[in-house]
């Protein structure tokens, strides 16, 4: 079933949620039964979160918090990574992506993109390539060139358009599950309370109450991000991961990369934010997802951060878990590996690679245990699925 006629029977079963749940476990001989193992590639002295895949297999990644920042290049075959490039400081990056040339575009948290030509010989300071993207966090090239950026963690959901030149453009944004309608400002920037479900993914602790709403200490960490990973496929629809809703989007898009799907269905958000019927699937076991990959069978592979697992949405609707980390047997935590706080997975071929940041929330709290660790010489890493994938990665970018 393509993803268009797929995307048309999810929206009759209220954003594909019946479905989801129905089919998540409906094969007993399937190609996603696979003994999932990983072997670890990279081990980083500091945080890293996106990852991308050059057209020889190798892995890049970004190093948070260093003055400057360095851009990693892991070999495909394995060996010592290099430094291939550096950002400048204050630099937190998010996604990395390589364009048809061969530059790496590399998504800074504050509101910058920058680009480099990755070099391990005389490692080159990145360029600024845009600003004005707040949040910038997923980033993906469609078929023309033009790059597509999330604003991951501000839980406003916007997408921007940004043209070769560095032109930044809003076309819409992803739905929140609240609206900013009468809505606080928690401690780190993110509005909570507004109309609307508001579900909050929130570290270790316990949820108090002061007068008038929730107290900063309750609030403190939660997350809204609504659109995170982003993905094209092959009929040049816009695939987005939502986070706090466990759900994918599937956004239509014109050549000239104006928007096809509905926007403006509910007063209570801007205009220019998507009408339900764009949510292709929502189901629990999404829940935390982060990035997001696509192999040539039209299956969408992901990162499901908050529950430490691995999963997929199959072409034909089904909401499958291929790992999760399973519980100690005396303190049933699941944070003790091999999955640590996933965030973006990458394929090349029918290898999958997947970069952790280990962050202390949920299926991960506490933090401290596993193959890194926050206050150890390593503080996350890249592991790598030892079983071949059943279908090959769409090669990227977006042809």
């Amino acid at each position: 079933m393509s993803f268009a006629k797929r995307a048309a029977f999810f929206s009759v079963l209220v954003g594909g949620m019946a479905l989801g749940a129905s089919m998540a476990h409906a094969s007993t001989d399937s190609p996603f039964d696979l003994p999932a193992t990983f072997s670890t590639v990279f081990l980083s002295p500091l945080p890293v979160e996106g990852l991308a895949t050059d057209a020889s297999g190798n892995l890049y990644a970004a190093g948070r918090g260093g003055n400057p920042c360095p851009v990693y290049r892991v070999p495909a075959g394995g060996g010592s990574a290099a430094v291939v490039g550096t950002l400048p400081a204050p630099c937190s990056p998010n996604g990395l992506e390589f364009d048809a040339h061969g530059d790496l575009y590399v998504t800074n948290g504050a509101d910058k993109i920058y680009r480099l030509t990755p070099n391990d010989q005389a490692p080159p300071l990145g360029s600024l390539f845009a600003s004005g993207v707040p949040g910038a966090n997923g980033i993906a090239f469609d078929a023309r060139g033009r790059l597509w950026v999330t604003d991951g963690g501000t839980g406003q959901g916007r997408v921007w358009r940004v043209a070769q030149d560095g032109t930044v453009v809003e076309v819409f944004r992803v739905q929140p599950l609240a609206s900013d309608v009468n809505a606080v400002a928690g401690p780190n920037g993110v509005a909570t309370g507004g109309v609307g479900r508001d579900a909050r993914a929130l570290p270790p602790g316990s949820i108090t109450f002061a007068p008038g709403g929730r107290s900063a200490a309750a609030d403190a960490g939660s997350l809204g991000t609504v659109a995170n990973g982003v993905v094209f496929d092959r009929e040049g629809a816009l695939l987005i991961a939502d986070t706090t809703r466990g759900a994918v989007w599937r956004v239509l898009l014109r050549e000239d990369g104006s928007l096809r799907s509905r926007t403006d269905c509910d007063a209570a958000f801007p205009a220019d934010t998507l009408c339900l019927e764009a949510l292709l699937v929502e189901h629990p076991t999404l829940e935390g997802l982060d990035g997001i990959a696509l192999d040539e069978a039209g299956n969408i592979w992901g990162v499901a951060n908050e529950r430490n697992a691995l999963v997929v949405v199959t072409a034909e609707g089904a909401v499958r878990e291929i790992f999760r980390n399973p519980p100690d047997p005396t303190t049933r935590l699941r944070n003790a590996g091999p999955l640590e706080f996933p965030t973006s997975p990458v394929l090349f071929g029918r290898r999958l690679c997947i970069s952790q940041t280990d962050v202390n929330r949920r299926d991960n709290a506490p933090a401290t245990a596993g193959e890194v660790g926050p206050t150890g010489p390593v503080v996350s890493k890249i592991s790598c699925l030892d079983q071949p994938l059943p279908f090959r990665g769409v090669p990227l970018p977006a042809r």
